[in-house]
């Protein structure tokens, strides 16, 4: 009977590559997401009494 060789779990996996695609992504997304409010503070929202 013939069996596929199967690689132990240590042997496989993402990676250093993986965790360094993963670790530029959330650092882009805190920098995105810092500028946004930075962005979204600047918006002046007109109140009701300011419209008469």
């Amino acid at each position: 009977m013939y069996t596929l060789a199967t690689p132990a779990a240590a042997e496989y996996g993402p990676g250093l590559l993986g965790f360094l695609v993963v670790f530029g992504i959330a650092v882009a997304l805190f920098f995105l997401i810092k500028s946004m409010n930075r962005q979204i503070s600047k918006i002046q929202v007109p109140h009701e009494k300011d419209k008469k």
